[in-house]
């Protein structure tokens, strides 16, 4: 191979590269921007102590709706922001709505019982909402009837303090794994970036559309969600 033939492709890849790594640039850039379209009309977030301190105000000039927050995981974990969060989304006039994160490894009455002193009762709160999905830190992996009858169990004690139907935040390996949204008529909030998911049994109330939105108000990535129209 003569020299300048060399030259001309190393020069073809050197080009192809630099589009390559453009158009990986503009990609995340629009990952970290996209939100649905608005024929959702209520959009918003959740958050954990993992999104560190949040400008409420800034996260409503952003455009959200509304916030969840996580308030516990496990029989007794409590998510340290939770206060500060739970209080910062009302005093800006968002609905708000609390997280609890399931444990497979833990009793679900337990698990209530930490949900419910942890959360004051709030006839003005949105469904509270229990995230499913298996964790690197519980490797139990009960049957199926175990399973679904001690999330009933949970879904009946912290229905009895909110008053509401709990929303099921379940994660798709979990639902093919259990058919909890077959097995359990509550409303499902559904998860997959970008596109609008169909995993579940029945239709989806909430999703969670973007899992890398950047907004003012919370440095970093945070979740983006909407209500189903």
């Amino acid at each position: 191979m003569n020299l300048r033939l060399w030259n001309r492709r190393i020069g073809l890849i050197g080009a192809l590269l630099v589009v390559l790594g453009l158009t990986s640039i503009v990609a995340v850039t629009l990952a970290f921007s996209w939100r649905p379209s608005d024929r959702f009309a209520f959009q918003g977030v959740d958050v954990s102590a993992a999104n560190g301190t949040i400008d409420w105000w800034g996260v409503r000039k952003g455009g959200a709706d509304f916030a969840y927050v996580r308030a516990t995981s496990g029989a007794d974990g409590r998510d340290p922001r939770f206060e500060a969060n739970w209080a910062g989304v009302y005093e800006t006039g968002l609905r708000r709505g609390a997280i609890h994160v399931y444990s497979l490894c833990r009793l679900a009455a337990d698990q209530a019982n930490n949900f419910n002193t942890t959360v004051p009762r709030d006839h003005e709160a949105l469904p509270a909402a229990v995230e499913i999905d298996f964790a690197a830190n519980c490797a139990s992996r009960p049957v199926a009837r175990v399973v679904l009858d001690e999330l009933r169990r949970y879904l009946t004690m912290v229905e009895a303090h909110t008053g509401k139907p709990v929303l099921l935040k379940i994660s798709k390996p979990f639902d093919a794994a259990y058919g909890v949204t077959a097995a359990i008529p509550r409303p499902v909030w559904a998860v997959q970036d970008f596109f609008p998911p169909d995993y579940p049994a029945r239709p989806w109330r909430m999703w969670q559309a973007n899992s890398m939105r950047r907004i003012d108000g919370i440095e970093g990535p945070v979740h983006w969600n909407v209500v189903a129209p």
